[in-house]
């Protein structure tokens, strides 16, 4: 019984000195969190005027230190932006506006001849195949080979590529006056083959398009190709031409003033619409739903419009005074950083008019008391394992 009594006392005097060491450690480590949170928070506060530091370099290169600016969204700064959108890619589209051009033949067109009262001309033909349901077969008529020229009856060989088919008919009437006396001569183009246009993406009916005797606008090709898919950014065409690339804002060409009617395509042009899942915006951070917000059909999404879709703001954990737009996280060079301070509806306003580009990053701060939280949840496992020690110890 006595030594019961004294490994009970002995037991009981640990326990009462760790509790001690417990709480000696405990209050340690707490007023170190306190002094030192702001360093080691996840989320860290980007404070204003104050710079961001970021680090570039590979192992052959020695890092460098790289300072962000941070820049506030007010009135000056969207109108500023809007100035500068307003003017990028003008030069470039005034460039690709061009008058209509009547057709001109070329090799691979189809003609269908016809020489009225000489019925025995139309045994040139020869037996025509029965209608074939592929577009890439030639209609009946008179097919002009690679090298431009047209062998018709009396004629003889004539060149006609580079010619429009009224100049073809008159052609064909001095030679053929030569043989009859006033013939009556009808000249259409039966197949258009020799120049098209490539149309690709969000498009119902991709593929080759031919160049008629209608202009091929940027707007006829569209409609051609069955017109824009419901994930199609209307914003963002691009026109391949000559191994250069044009992009093609419609929306902000109407906003200008601006006919996209005018832009004339030419034989060998590739347009491409992209998608509007290709130009997404990643919204991260203390929001309900973090996910990629897709831009709207003319390609426009607001700040507003990007937290809207991610659910809005976490009530109980987001910290409205802190809203980051990170901007050209790719380019090394010239990243930038954008803050507003949401606590106020009024600032909702400059959220709505701030327009985000692709690949924007969207990042909400959390609070202080999520702050504490999730440093406390990183501390405690130490602490409990620290207390495990202790107890096995003694």
């Amino acid at each position: 019984m006595r030594m019961l009594r004294r490994t009970s006392q002995g037991f009981n005097v640990g326990i009462e000195y760790f509790g001690r060491h417990a709480r000696r450690v405990l209050t340690t480590m707490t007023l170190c969190f306190v002094t030192t949170a702001c360093a080691f928070a996840p989320g860290m506060r980007m404070s204003k005027p104050a710079t961001l530091p970021a680090t570039s370099g590979d192992a052959e290169t020695p890092s460098t230190n790289l300072q962000v600016p941070i820049t506030d969204i007010n009135i000056a700064l969207i109108t500023q932006m809007r100035d500068s959108a307003r003017d990028t890619g003008m030069g470039e589209w005034a460039g690709l506006f061009d008058d209509p051009k009547p057709y001109t033949l070329g090799p691979g067109d189809v003609l269908q001849i016809t020489v009225w009262d000489h019925p025995e001309l139309a045994a040139a033909l020869g037996t025509q195949p029965q209608a074939s349901t592929r577009s890439a077969d030639p209609g009946a008529g008179f097919v002009i080979d690679q090298e431009g020229n047209l062998i018709f009856p009396y004629v003889g060989t004539l060149h006609v590529e580079g010619l429009q088919p009224s100049e073809a008919l008159r052609l064909f009437s001095e030679r053929l006056s030569k043989v009859f006396i006033k013939p009556q001569i009808t000249l259409r183009v039966a197949s258009f083959r020799s120049k098209q246009v490539y149309v690709d993406g969000e498009v119902r009916t991709p593929g080759a398009q031919p160049i008629n005797d209608i202009p091929m606008t940027v707007y006829e090709a569209i409609n051609r190709s069955g017109g824009f898919n419901a994930t199609a950014d209307q914003s963002r065409l691009v026109l391949v031409r000559g191994g250069r690339q044009y992009p093609i804002n419609l929306p902000q060409m109407l906003a200008n003033g601006q006919n996209p009617s005018r832009i004339l395509l030419r034989n060998g042009d590739l347009l491409r619409v992209m998608s509007r899942d290709d130009n997404g915006i990643f919204v991260m951070g203390e929001v309900n739903k973090p996910a990629m917000a897709v831009p709207m059909k003319n390609g426009r999404l607001s700040l507003s419009d990007a937290i809207s879709q991610a659910g809005s703001l976490n009530t109980t954990s987001a910290d409205a005074a802190q809203l980051y737009v990170i901007r050209g996280s790719n380019d090394t060079t010239h990243p930038q950083v954008f803050h507003l301070d949401a606590r106020s509806p009024v600032s909702m306003v400059l959220a709505n008019q701030f327009e985000l580009q692709p690949k924007d990053v969207v990042y909400v701060d959390g609070n202080g008391l999520v702050r504490f939280s999730r440093i406390l949840s990183l501390l405690l496992p130490a602490i409990n394992a620290g207390l495990t020690a202790a107890v096995v110890t003694k």
